[in-house]
């Protein structure tokens, strides 16, 4: 059985002290690819020297996180994107829009996932989609650019049935991870409805760790739990649902 874990965090500091013995956890369970999301300038560095430690493993992304968007996003955008000469990455993120934590940048945020959508396509990447709080602000970016063959990811996805369709209808996967195995969490049903061949798994870790380890820090090994939830919900083997998974993410990323 493989699988993919479509969305970690592995290169920041809560990894420091065991990042080896994680990610040897992380292949010994069949997890045998980690796509690492950017977040900042300050994070690329730290991201490409896990990508090149374990080559064939972890696979890099470029973007900005909604998060760290401020007044300069334009110019650390273009930091950014000077990396893309030098270094291969599958797919642009993370990028979106957050409106959890602070709305005082919304406009900037959305101008911010503007350019970076469009570097995309112009680039022939996809594009891993950051939507807290945030998934009709980020649908109205989205439409922007329809028929435009936009591929990508909604992240930790948490819309309604109809997001969902309206996400696939327009080229999108979901990305779905450890809410799935919250108690009173809707997500059952969601994907249920979306249909597993327009489903990815990720973990985010080391945020939203599955049940039963929620509370604590999440690592990638854990997409096997969240496998097995979506094979119950699916009710087939955890090898198939593993198999379509792990297609989707391939196909997806090119990888």
């Amino acid at each position: 059985m493989k699988l993919i874990d479509t969305h970690t965090h592995l290169y920041l500091p809560e990894f420091d002290s065991d990042r080896d013995e994680m990610i040897e956890r992380a292949v010994g369970s069949g997890v045998v690819k980690l796509l690492m999301p950017n977040i900042d300038n300050n994070s690329v560095g730290h991201m490409l020297a896990a990508a090149d430690r374990y080559k064939g493993i972890c696979f890099p992304m470029i973007g900005l996180h909604p998060t760290s968007v401020k007044d300069d996003y334009v110019r650390q955008i273009d930091m950014l994107l000077e990396f893309t000469s030098v270094n291969r990455y599958i797919a642009v993120g993370e990028i979106g829009i957050d409106l959890y934590w602070d709305k005082t940048y919304l406009n900037e945020q959305m101008e911010a996932m503007r350019r970076q959508v469009s570097f995309a396509l112009e680039s022939d990447l996809p594009v891993v989609i950051h939507s807290r709080e945030s998934i009709h602000e980020v649908f109205s970016v989205l439409d922007e650019f329809n028929g435009e063959k936009l591929t990508g990811v909604l992240h930790a996805f948490s819309g309604t049935v109809s997001d969902a369709a309206r996400a696939i209808k327009m080229g999108f996967r979901l990305g779905i991870g450890g809410p799935l195995t919250y108690k009173n969490s809707a997500l059952d049903i969601i994907v249920r409805e979306a249909g597993i061949e327009n489903i990815i798994l990720e973990t985010d870790s080391p945020y939203l760790t599955p049940a039963p380890h929620r509370g604590k820090r999440n690592e990638s090994s854990y997409i096997c739990i969240i496998n097995k939830k979506l094979a119950e919900i699916f009710t087939m083997d955890e090898e198939e649902t593993a198999s379509i998974t792990f297609k989707n993410s391939c196909n997806l990323f090119n990888i």
